[in-house]
């Protein structure tokens, strides 16, 4: 008999809260702790740099421009960065073959010689000196379910490198703020309720403090994956962060549900461990990935797969309904396959499920056929609409809808 899986994944098993299934039709704003991420802090002077020689993405241009980016604060507030923080940051973690192992939500955390103090004066310097060790802090927040095997993974990686990992789990907590309500296109990377608070809306930089972050200038930030998904941020663990009210704090669920409605997996379970190809499951459409930056683990295989251009398999959200087009709750399994019923062929199989809603990996030229039947697997009464994201670049798809004209 299998053991069970960890509390995070038991609590996402479980069946539905009441309501969460309309999430899609109600407006407002919700926030939730996330149970199923853990957080990991990589400290040291050559910390961003061992990330960088790693990981998928670019972090050392993402950092520096983040910084230099940043506007001066013209307003001395307390508790509150001379400038703004750097923006987040996603990136993965392949196997030397190129496949997905973890998913990481990168952070550099302010330094403290940045920080103004209780009495609003400004930091002496208004920069960290060079090795200081929070300048080279960055904390990792990644899945819960395998934040025992990261941890041991990257201690493998380090050799001499001048960096320590830790699992700081017990000290920090990972929080997502979502809904259609924040959704925005703003080009700040800042929660966009905490510029309005106050007289003046914004210019009370008092208040905008006090809504954004606490005596260690934790903040909401842009999720780096899409705007869809809202904000983002680590947190003290003892303390709630700022903007989330009682009434509005929500299972998990009902994020996972948004997830899955924007067609976005998250962590190992989501995206399968040492299987996944990342181009696949939309991880360059996501910002995870950059085609600029040098060499890092499982690059070969992300640039041919890249350059030739084409992806016939990708994640893709999906309803599960009857044969009235009516919405089937709690009807299909993660594993199951979904078929063509004119072919009988197998298109894909469903990886995620929740309520009325799943994703899976399916091939696009079926998926996104006009006129397609699709149904899952060993149950002729469950039909299976796969639905193309509004995120989507035109080319994902341009290449089918081009061989269908030359047809």
């Amino acid at each position: 008999m299998p053991p069970p899986p960890p509390l995070a994944r038991r609590l996402l098993l479980q069946p539905l809260p009441s309501g969460a299934r309309a999430l899609h039709t109600t407006p407002g704003v919700l926030a939730c702790r996330l149970a199923s991420r853990a957080v990991v802090r990589f400290a040291g002077p050559e910390a961003a740099r061992f990330l960088h020689s790693l990981l998928t993405n670019d972090l050392l241009s993402a950092f520096s421009a983040a910084g230099a980016s940043s506007p001066q604060r013209y307003a001395p507030t307390p508790n509150a960065p001379a400038r703004g923080p750097a923006a987040p940051a996603y990136a993965a973690l392949l196997t030397p073959q190129g496949r997905f192992l973890y998913d990481l939500f990168l952070y550099r955390p302010p330094p403290r010689s940045q920080m103004l103090d209780r009495t609003g004066s400004a930091p002496e310097t208004g920069e960290a000196p060079e090795g200081h060790p929070h300048l080279q802090e960055v904390l990792a927040d990644v899945d819960a379910a395998e934040v025992d095997d990261l941890v041991a993974c990257f201690k493998r990686y380090r050799l001499r490198s001048k960096v320590e990992i830790d699992n700081v789990s017990e000290n920090f907590a990972c929080w997502q703020r979502f809904g259609h309500d924040v959704v925005h296109t703003e080009p700040s990377t800042q929660e966009p309720e905490a510029q309005s608070i106050g007289w003046g809306q914004g210019v009370d930089h008092a208040g905008e403090s006090a809504a954004q972050g606490n005596d260690h200038s934790w903040q909401w930030l842009k999720d780096p994956r899409l705007d869809y998904l809202g904000y983002r941020g680590i947190f003290p663990a003892d303390t709630i962060p700022p903007l989330v009210e009682s009434d509005k704090e929500a299972d998990e669920r009902h994020y996972q549900l948004w997830r899955i409605e924007n067609g976005v997996a998250e962590g190992s379970t989501e995206i399968p461990k040492g299987e996944a190809i990342p181009l696949e499951y939309n991880l360059a459409g996501l910002n995870a990935i950059s085609f600029e930056k040098g060499c890092y683990i499982g690059q070969e295989l992300i640039a041919r797969t890249h350059h030739r251009g084409v992806i016939r398999k990708r994640l893709m959200p999906m309803k599960f309904v009857d044969g009235n087009g009516q919405e089937l709750e709690q009807a299909v399994a993660p594993g199951s396959e979904v078929v063509d019923e004119a072919s009988g062929k197998k298109v894909g199989a469903v990886s995620t499920a929740l309520g009325s809603r799943g994703m899976g990996l399916l091939r696009l030229e079926e998926a996104l056929k006009p006129g397609s039947a699709l149904r899952a697997g060993g149950n002729r009464d469950v039909r299976v609409q796969a639905i193309r994201p509004d995120w989507w670049p035109a080319e994902w798809t341009q290449v089918l809808q081009e061989q269908r004209a030359a047809a």
